[in-house]
């Protein structure tokens, strides 16, 4: 193999991502579908938001994290990654500078969240209502909730 030919798969690699890179890296992972979210592209799996674009004009990506992965996240390559201002921040929602990110890094952080929101989602489809919640049967002399 010439020596050319690996450096130009590390360029290939490393070029600065889109949002056409983050649709298409999201859309990779096993489960996932696209669907708009207050008329910006999002993207879920098992019918639970993990990631969007909601923020693609400004050359982000939004990333639906933990706390503690958006610290560790923020921490390691804080040119990258960066808590989401406001209230969505301090839930773990963050941004991901996509311009500043590698395919590998890129692909990582949302198979990051995409992973956490399969896990979120195997723990509460086994929480399942108890039988007087589903059925809403109320008891009309207390007004409470037969069970």
């Amino acid at each position: 193999m010439p020596s050319g030919d690996g450096q130009i798969v590390r360029n290939l690699r490393s070029h600065p991502m889109t949002a056409a890179d983050f649709r298409r890296i999201a859309l990779s992972l096993e489960g996932v579908e696209e669907y708009s979210h207050a008329g910006l592209p999002a993207f879920r799996v098992g019918g639970r938001k993990f990631a969007s674009l909601a923020s693609q004009a400004g050359g982000y990506g939004n990333l639906m994290l933990t706390l503690e992965q958006q610290a560790a996240f923020v921490e390691e390559a804080p040119e990258i990654f960066l808590p989401i201002p406001g209230g969505w921040g301090k839930m773990g929602h963050t941004h991901i500078r996509l311009a500043a990110a590698s395919e590998d890094v890129l692909t990582g952080a949302l198979r990051t969240a995409w992973r956490l929101r399969i896990d979120k989602n195997a723990k509460t489809s086994r929480k399942k209502p108890h039988v007087g919640e589903r059925s809403g049967v109320r008891d009309k002399k207390r007004g409470k909730r037969r069970l």
